[in-house]
Order: structure tokens, then sequence, then C-alpha cells
């Protein structure tokens, strides 16, 4: 183990979520405490605009709200967010992007940087699937599960599209199915265990 990798072991928390997701983070990051020791990275789809997200969600969250630049460093108390029309990686405890691998049909996003965290983070994994369309981010669930991570879907109820949140349950690798204020005091006992 590198030097690099040993301060690169706090939690990483990846919410991903489309059509009605803005609500859900809202929602969610209302109710996160700002000093919890792990990094939240919104994985958003957008097709061709850019994304508001790093100017909107500063309103409900006391902690710093970034829009992922390559080569980013991830740290603990801050809220990343994607930019649009990029596929997301970890290396060496630092964000990498790419040019979307899928540009057409429903974005995968959230499963390829699911997969990447399995592979390349070495501190905890919690995965959260809110509000959207389509069923990203659930081909990723059990290799989440199987590295030890927890999994997590928005209970399709309170979800403005119910689409993910319920492929995500279908995958049979979900350990919780919550709203997002039960989502965030959920985060906040894992990570209080985490540290």
């Amino acid at each position: 183990m590198k030097d690099k990798d040993i301060t690169k072991d706090f939690p990483v928390v990846c919410v991903g979520g489309s059509a009605g997701g803005l609500d859900s983070y809202i929602r969610l990051l209302r109710h996160l405490p700002s000093d919890m020791g792990v990094a939240i990275v919104i994985v958003n789809h957008l097709r061709s605009v850019a994304t508001l997200l790093h100017e909107i969600l500063p309103r409900c969250t006391e902690m710093p709200v970034e829009l992922i630049t390559e080569r980013l460093v991830i740290r603990p108390n801050v809220v990343f967010i994607i930019p649009s029309q990029r596929d997301l990686h970890v290396r060496d405890g630092e964000f990498r992007l790419e040019p979307i691998s899928k540009p057409r049909g429903w974005p995968d996003v959230i499963t390829v940087f699911l997969k990447s965290l399995t592979r390349h983070w070495k501190g905890k994994l919690i995965a959260v699937i809110v509000s959207g369309y389509d069923g990203d981010g659930a081909a990723a669930l059990c290799a989440i599960q199987e590295e030890g991570g927890i999994t997590i879907a928005q209970k399709p109820e309170t979800a403005q599209e119910p689409d993910m949140p319920k492929s995500a349950i279908a995958s049979g690798c979900i350990d919780f199915v919550l709203s997002p204020e039960d989502i965030a005091k959920e985060i906040t006992q894992i990570a209080s265990m985490a540290s």
C-alpha cells in the first residue's frame, strides 16, 4: 500500500440520480451533518446541458459543493458534482474524467463510477440510488456489497420518478429502502461507525 492510499480511507457516498433527483438531493443534504468525515459524490444524468447543481445545492448544506474537475482530490466533508457528458472514475485518491462511454440511450455513468470505486477506493463505500428513469447503477450494486459496502435505494413512493430505485431494489443487492431523510440518518450512523 502506498503512503498516498493510507489517508484515502474515509467513506465515499455515491448518490446516483436522474429525473426528479434534485428533490432527493435537497432532502438528503438538508439532513446530513457537515462534519461526518465522508465525501458525497452526486452522479446525476445530464444529456446536453451543463449542470447547475453546484450552484443550487450550497443552499441546502453547510458542506462545500464543488463541480468535479480532472484530478481533483477527493476530500471528506465535501459534496462533489459530476459534470455533464463525462464518465467519472477514481485513481490514486483523485477524480478522473473521461468522455462519456455511452452517448446514446440511457446513460450508465452511475454504474461506471460505482465500478471504479470498487476497484480503486480503500475506504467504506455507500451507494445510494434515488429518483430517476431507467436503471443506471443497479448493475454495480452487488459488487459494492461484495466489497463490504452498503447499498441504499430511495423508497419508490418518495421518489418523483421511481424507475431507478425500483431497478436497484430488483437487483437483489439493496441493504436499505428509505426516504431521503432516513437515508441521511443511515449515512450518518454508518459514518460514525467508520470513524
